[in-house]
């Protein structure tokens, strides 16, 4: 508790509720699958018998599911509570990921990651949502930050265990996806359910119509897919950059994911203290996007595995500390009654971004190694999708500042 302390400031006792805990818990399962499957994409070409373009779809089925299905997952945790929604979701997520072990066909894997995705969106909007409810003000930030350094710590552990796993059996990393049912068993028995009904009962969607009207808040949206855009770009061509340009091995591409999600969860901590630090959230917003782009591009140009690391530390420092800044504004902007639905839609937000960069970067560099050769369209790729996301980014928080501004 005492190093908690340290890196998270007095909020730090935030840990001894029990019901953040379980939150906790579940947060460790949650990044899984995404992270766990990123540094297995160049080993699992020759194992589904598909191009490294096709491959990016095993990413874009898990994200898919989850710019539909969010919104009415949030409403629906809104209405009936959070308890039902998480344990479901946990269940669903781990039975269909570790499914995965026991087919070859792509249309199958494809089947089973959307699944996997729609267990996923029972999963990690409703931990925001449920840790929003149970904190307010700078104390939430720093459980949003807490809650996203154990995520971190998830990013870091198991990428590099898959990566090592892969070396023994391509079956054997999709084993750990199993660890959500015994999650969701911990949540069905020992979490205690917040206080988050709509005293008003039904799902309220004229309401949440209502709010995403609002200019501050549709700015603050437009912004959250940013930080999943540059993530997913390193996650989808991490294993292809370490792999085919550097002359690394898939361990490696795993410990590169360990190392910058590492990296997001210090910077995860650092939350709390950022927004008691700035009289707006525009600063530390700005930073984390430009890292999160610097990062990318150190990556998409390095000549070497140890330059691609410092990249990775970047990237993975500025998206700690955006995501975690995004997702508390949204939590905290919710009115009541509405947090679990305005943070699910602020998540199918970012799941767009996730679910589209595979598919629009795959596409880019199919196009363009006719004619630039396959290295230099990936590179060249990656640079694209730093200076176009970073660009929206930051428009975005610079007129969502303005809104509050005008608005204070």
């Amino acid at each position: 508790m005492g190093l908690v302390s340290r890196l998270a400031g007095d909020d730090a006792d935030v840990l001894a509720d029990p019901r953040f805990r379980v939150i906790l818990l579940g947060s460790v399962v949650s990044p899984m699958g995404s992270s766990l499957v990123s540094p297995l994409l160049d080993s699992l070409v020759g194992v589904y018998g598909v191009s490294e373009a096709r491959i990016g779809l095993v990413m874009a089925a898990f994200t898919a599911p989850a710019i539909v299905a969010i919104p009415l997952v949030g409403l629906v945790s809104d209405r009936y509570g959070r308890k039902p929604v998480l344990t479901v979701g946990l269940a669903i997520f781990g039975a269909a990921g570790a499914a995965l072990a026991f087919t070859t066909d792509f249309r199958a894997v494809v089947a089973l990651r959307l699944l996997q995705g729609v267990g996923f969106t029972g999963i990690a909007p409703v931990l925001i949502a449920a840790t929003g409810d149970l904190f307010t003000g700078d104390r939430e930030a720093t459980a949003q930050g807490l809650r996203f350094t154990t995520v971190g710590l998830s990013l870091a552990l198991f990428p590099a265990l898959a990566g090592l796993l892969v070396a023994l059996a391509w079956q054997f990393p999709f084993a750990l996806f199993a660890l959500g049912i015994p999650a969701a068993l911990v949540v069905h028995l020992w979490f205690e359910e917040p206080e988050t009904a709509d005293a008003d009962g039904g799902l309220d969607w004229h309401r949440l119509a209502a709010v995403l009207r609002r200019p501050r808040i549709a700015l603050v949206l437009l912004g959250r897919p940013v930080p999943s855009v540059l993530w997913f770009g390193f996650l989808t061509y991490n294993s292809i950059v370490v792999v085919r340009f550097l002359d690394g091995t898939p361990g490696a591409a795993g410990a590169l994911v360990g190392v910058a999600s590492v990296a997001s969860s210090v910077g995860g901590t650092q939350v709390g203290r950022l927004t008691a630090a700035f009289e707006t959230r525009r600063v530390p917003l700005l930073v984390g996007t430009a890292a999160s782009g610097l990062g990318l591009g150190g990556i998409a140009l390095a000549p070497s595995l140890a330059v691609a690391g410092v990249g990775a530390v970047v990237i993975g420092a500025g998206f700690g500390i955006v995501l975690t800044l995004y997702r508390s504004t949204i939590s905290t902007l919710a009115p009541d009654g509405l947090r679990g639905s305005l943070v699910s839609v602020g998540e199918s937000a970012g799941r767009l971004g996730s679910t589209l960069t595979p598919i629009v970067m795959g596409a880019a560099v199919a196009v363009a190694t006719p004619r630039y050769g396959f290295e230099a369209a990936v590179r060249g790729t990656l640079l694209a999708v730093v200076g176009g996301a970073v660009a929206v980014g930051v428009v975005a928080i610079v007129l969502a500042d303005r809104r509050a501004t005008l608005a204070d």
